[in-house]
């Protein structure tokens, strides 16, 4: 390549050189410099354009995976029934339908437990309606005025009770029933305490007191002072327990036993433990909250001897299935402490009007829809189909099958088979109870308006469970 000339090379220097002189400052003279070699000459090779170099991007984070169901229980509402959940599958209830309860993985699952909740199964439209309507007017009151729905629900409840069990104190649990019922017969001097074994009234303090469950009560000792035991169906025990206590008892005690495992007393038993209470002037609590409202095939348990107690503990079938309510229901002379003072035993949202409405809308239900013949009906052609489906396995897997009405019990020869049977029927899409004060006793306390396709499916379903578990078990 040729060599520039000299004097090109200094010009172009110089302008250079004077072109970046500060200002005010003079440029430097050119200087002679050596003739440039040709490599020191060749044109520089035009620069492409620098692309700039990105800049390294940061490690993307990762969108975190939503809690599960069971994630949110294990850390918010407690491992064990988080545990409880997971071995049943995992699977979170979604909504529900009539007889069938719908879960978020695509199934559904006939509800033949529930605890004694849907007598009239889920989500039953008169109720549902009822409530709907309430909620769009006024859910809540103000506990300052009177309030009609509530004052209606307690007139719709009053006149199916009892004749002479007028007077209704509405709360939002069956132990909260427990609670003012307890509380009430203390208010009337009767502060000793006579309950049941295998008795079952509820968990908070004072119901946990009458409920007969070391295991439920270790941990809260002491409980309510001076309360006793006695055998369920033992007159003799309990004249015993009266006689050493008379005016200073409260006696509590169900129709027949639920949590206990399904317990039936001998005929008669209520009447002649009401005697005993009149005689030795004890206060009687009869504890319906299960049994009640049809769930036995009559109004109440006690119906069928003629008892009418100092207070009925109302519950669970009164909600209707849709919003929790529950009620002590007493005669005029057991309710005056709280009739005549109105602020005694108060709770924020007890009689809420949301919930009354619930409430009467279910008691009218089952008195519109004859809830009550259902059961008995239902629950005749149940209890049979049972103890068919449990003859093959009766002295070895099953020791007995009992009920009245819509609540039935299978005792099996040993607690295991509860667990296994219940986790059979659950993987075959069908829902019963253990029992809390029966480990032995499995719980069938299925809704009234189940139909003959859906009872056929249960006792088919049952069926199925019982021959794995044998094969499994022995």
């Amino acid at each position: 390549m040729a060599a520039s000339a000299p004097g090109e090379t200094a010009g172009l220097t110089g302008v250079a050189t004077a072109a970046s002189a500060p200002a005010g400052v003079a440029a430097p003279a050119p200087q002679e410099t050596a003739p440039p070699t040709a490599v020191e000459t060749a044109a520089p090779p035009t620069p492409e354009a620098a692309t700039p170099t990105p800049p390294t991007p940061e490690a993307a984070t990762p969108t975190p995976t939503p809690p599960t169901t069971a994630d949110l229980y294990r850390r918010h509402l407690g491992t064990g029934r988080a545990v409880m959940g997971t071995v049943l599958g995992g699977m979170a209830e979604t909504h529900s339908e009539g007889a069938w309860v719908y879960t978020d993985d695509g199934r559904r699952y006939l509800d033949f437990g529930g605890y004694g909740v849907f007598i009239l199964g889920h989500r039953h439209p008169a109720v549902l309606d009822a409530v709907r309507r309430q909620l769009d007017a006024h859910p809540l009151a103000t506990r300052v005025f009177l309030e009609p729905v509530a004052a209606k629900a307690a007139a719709a409840l009053a006149a199916r009770t009892p004749t002479g069990l007028d007077h209704v104190h509405f709360v939002n649990s069956g132990a909260e029933a427990t609670e003012a019922g307890l509380k009430l017969a203390r208010a009337h001097g009767r502060n000793a305490l006579v309950t049941t074994v295998s008795g079952y009234h509820g968990k908070t303090l004072g119901a946990l007191s009458v409920t007969a469950n070391s295991l439920y009560q270790e941990a809260f000792q002491p409980l309510l002072p001076d309360t006793a035991q006695v055998p369920y169906g033992d007159l003799a025990g309990l004249d015993t327990v009266l006689r050493a206590r008379r005016d200073r008892a409260c006696v509590i005690l169900e129709p027949v036993q639920g949590e206990g495992g399904v317990r039936i007393p001998p005929v008669g038993y209520l009447a002649e433990a009401a005697a005993l209470c009149r005689v030795y002037g004890a206060f009687l609590i009869v504890d319906e909250v299960q049994t009640g409202l049809g769930r036995l095939g009559t109004w109440w348990g006690v119906d069928a001897e003629g008892v009418v107690p100092d207070v009925l503990l109302v519950g669970k079938g009164l909600s209707g299935g849709v919003v929790p309510v529950a009620a002590m229901v007493a005669t005029e002379d057991a309710y005056g402490p709280f009739s005549r003072d109105p602020y005694l035993h108060t709770s924020t949202f007890g009689a809420s009007p949301i919930a009354c409405a619930a409430a009467l809308a279910a008691v009218e239900t089952i008195d519109r829809e004859d809830i009550v013949g259902r059961a008995a009906a239902l629950g005749r052609q149940l209890l049979a189909g049972v103890e068919d489906v449990c003859a093959p396995y009766r002295g070895h897997l099953v020791h007995d099958v009992r009920g009245r009405g819509l609540l039935i019990g299978i005792e099996f020869a040993r607690a295991q088979a509860v667990g296994e049977t219940l986790l059979e029927l659950v993987s075959r899409g069908v829902l019963v109870n253990h029992s809390l004060n029966s480990t032995r006793v499995l719980r069938l306390t299925p809704p009234a308006i189940a139909d003959a396709d859906e009872t056929r499916l249960f006792l088919d379903t049952l069926a199925e469970a019982l021959k794995a578990v044998h094969t499994r078990l022995t």
